[in-house]
């Protein structure tokens, strides 16, 4: 029975056992001649012979055969109790008590049910999907390079302002001798717009000033939020250069995704003070493992949750970002201080070089480690001088590393260092941070690390929409390029970014430019995330229907693989091999959730839909990749999503999306993770390596 989204959404209880009862008779006297909820899941059961081998009937089992378990829900640790087929028979026979159940849990279950007796319904139309791609603006379009020339104009004016009165130390560069002209001012400050330092001393760090250099713009609403935002210790960092990406009137382009990074959502700021870190492996004991099974030096260099990789967050400027995004999976770190924007402070200590070089032998001495991310915060927060001696340590630990593999034998041998990693949003926060010193501090490395093994030299950044992509960021995309390091992007499947064609739009300028995406990332359901947060059936809906347009056939990737190696002219090749292939985009990404404890995956099965309407989700490792022994003795991973998908659908509407083009949400209740693309495979030794793991303790 088709029913428009609209008027389903916002249908009330009676309303909808009124449409159950046209629409489903036969399960109403299924439920009514039932004495109990075991009653009706038996006749349930033999009601769905009739419809084997529908994917609907199959679904409409799980739900039948996990009613009434209790599971574990791993996000926030406490078990709790699957009730959709008990709850639903309530319903159906009027026992539910008020309040119990919302509308949201009946509309998911009538979809579910309505799959069994119609048609899936048409998947969304490839011409439909490009012109939906086509309605969002980049930062390389003529109109928004003219707005936000207009805002950089307006911002100058504030920034003489807030040079002029504020109390400048007397070393600063960026301050006004005595006698200047206003004109002579005006003049410095649009010099000093490009230099990161003065963007960076610059920053907008309080919400009547943000209301300010948005042009007053913000609702009194939004500013109440803010201010208590404030109050509660959430600190805010926000740049002039990102914040001119914003469009004050509303009239020209769509800037929601770029908006809700910046401004904070009333579930973050009434979470803040008790927010906690979702991937439980960053959890450090002194002396004991973490979730996954590793051992490790302290609890704030390194993170580890698989066996080839581990993460190094050095004590520097690295543990600062060129802002604060509101989705932040590090919030807790701000929460406790431990990352900030405390700049000055964050100046690597003396000790800083002495603890590198121990942190560099857990790297050197553990036995499958063969891949190093530098990150925070930001790995290019840190100054070229502080960067350089972290690449020096890690060179030098590279050809440690291999020469003792000299003296082992074949079997024995350790990994050695193939990939090193930089992560950074500083190519949209704070693009004019690649600067000619930082290139040849990457040419120097990589033409060093490459004679000792090192062959995948990566910067990965985040970029989340495609107006982050302006004149400057598109300058800094080519630099990089140029020194030889490949950049992927990371995206974080925000409510805003998951609109109709925006992801697509994305990867589309990304690749033109010789960026190859790496991961699509659902939000982490922390209550903290509620505003941004997309159900993973979008997520998959997006994968099965946009990204689609991207796939590639194997000797398509090999192709594009063996492109991608040969690092030069990187934007010209893949936009010839896109032309070639008529390709609008490069499918290279993985739709994944970062699971707590098991790592990234997507795939899962529904379980279960809450009173609330969330749907429950059984979730399962990607087992095409190595994992810690630890994975062997999880038990089974259960997380709620924090949002239901008619809440979703809702939010989606109020932003002006139609939702009439996300009908087909509802059929995708079970995901399979998407095999790695091949350049994100690491490349095999030309030796035998050891079995055995080193840094480990699982009980």
């Amino acid at each position: 029975m088709r029913v428009k989204h609209k008027k389903m959404l916002s249908l009330t209880l009676f309303r909808l056992k009124q449409l159950y009862d046209r629409a489903f008779p036969d399960l109403t006297a299924l439920a009514v001649e039932s004495k109990d909820e075991n009653g009706f899941k038996d006749r349930l059961e033999k009601y769905l012979d009739a419809y084997n081998g529908n994917e609907a009937s199959e679904q409409i089992r799980h739900f039948i055969r996990f009613d009434g378990k209790e599971v574990f829900e791993l996000s926030t640790e406490q078990n709790i109790r699957v009730q959709t087929i008990s709850l639903f028979w309530r319903f159906l026979t009027g026992r539910a008590a008020a309040g119990t159940l919302k509308a949201d849990f009946l509309i998911d279950l009538f979809y579910q049910f309505n799959r069994l007796k119609e048609a899936a319904p048409e998947k969304f139309a490839a011409s439909k999907a490009k012109s939906h791609m086509e309605r969002w603006a980049t930062g390389l379009d003529g109109n928004v390079i003219r707005v936000r020339e207009e805002n950089k104009e307006r911002m100058i004016r504030l920034l003489i302002c807030k040079i002029e009165n504020r109390k400048t130390p007397v070393q600063s560069r960026f301050r006004f001798p005595d006698g200047l002209s206003e004109q002579d001012k005006y003049d410095r400050v649009c010099n000093w717009w490009d230099d990161y330092h003065f963007q960076l001393s610059m920053a907008i760090k309080s919400p009547a000033e943000l209301n300010r250099f948005l042009n007053n713009s913000l609702p009194e609403e939004v500013m109440r939020v803010l201010t208590e935002a404030k109050k509660k210790g959430i600190p805010f960092f926000v740049t002039p250069y990102y914040l001119s990406l914003l469009d004050t009137t509303g009239k020209t382009y769509n800037d929601g995704t770029v908006r809700s990074y910046v401004l904070y959502s009333p579930e973050l700021v009434d979470a803040y003070g008790e927010i906690h870190a979702w991937e439980k492996e960053d959890r450090i004991e002194a002396g004991k493992p973490n979730a996954a099974g590793w051992l490790l030096p302290n609890a704030h260099n390194i993170h580890r949750r698989y066996p080839e990789v581990a993460i190094l967050i050095p004590d520097t400027m690295g543990r600062a970002c060129g802002g604060l995004c509101a989705s932040c999976q590090r919030m807790y770190d701000f929460q406790s201080e431990r990352l900030n924007f405390e700049l000055e402070s964050l100046a690597p200590k003396e000790t800083w070089d002495k603890k590198l070089r121990r942190l560099m032998t857990y790297f050197e001495e553990d036995t499958q480690i063969r891949d190093i991310l530098i990150t925070g915060g930001d790995a290019l927060m840190s100054q070229n001088k502080t960067l350089r001696n972290m690449l020096d340590a890690i060179y030098r630990m590279a050809v440690r590393k291999q020469r003792a593999n000299w003296e082992r034998p074949a079997g024995e041998k350790y990994a050695e260092l193939q990939r090193v990693r930089l992560g950074s949003r500083l190519l949209a926060y704070l693009p004019m941070r690649i600067d000619d010193g930082l290139i040849e501090i990457l040419k120097d490395f990589k033409e060093k690390a490459s004679t000792v093994g090192v062959k995948q030299f990566v910067i990965q950044t985040h970029f989340q929409s495609p107006l982050e992509i302006t004149p400057q960021a598109r300058d800094a995309i080519g630099k990089i390029i140029s020194a030889g390091w490949t950049i992927t992007n990371q995206l974080v499947y925000t409510v805003a970014a998951s609109f109709r064609g925006h992801t697509a739009r994305l990867r589309q300028i990304l690749n033109s430019l010789g960026i190859v995406c790496y991961y699509t990332f659902s939000v982490k359901g922390f209550r903290e995330n509620y505003a941004v947060f997309t159900p993973n059936s979008r997520s998959l809906q997006e994968e099965k229907e946009e990204k689609i347009a991207g796939k590639m056939t194997h000797a398509q990737q090999e192709e594009l693989a063996c492109l991608l190696e040969h690092g030069a002219d990187v934007g010209e090749r893949i936009r010839r091999f896109m032309k070639k292939h008529h390709l609008p985009f490069l499918a290279t990404d993985r739709n994944v959730l970062n699971l707590p404890g098991i790592g990234k995956s997507m795939t899962f099965k529904t379980v279960g839909i809450t009173s609330g309407g969330e749907r429950i989700l059984q979730f399962y490792h990607d087992s095409t990749r190595k994992h810690s022994p630890v994975i062997n003795r999880l038990a089974e991973v259960f997380i709620v999503e924090n949002k239901s998908i008619a809440a979703y659908l809702r939010q989606l509407e109020k932003s002006g999306e139609d939702p009439e083009d996300y009908t087909t949400i509802w059929q995708y209740t079970e995901g399979k993770t998407e095999p790695r693309f091949r350049i994100y495979e690491y490349p095999p030794f030309p030796f035998r390596i050891t079995d055995k793991f080193s840094n480990l303790l699982v009980d």
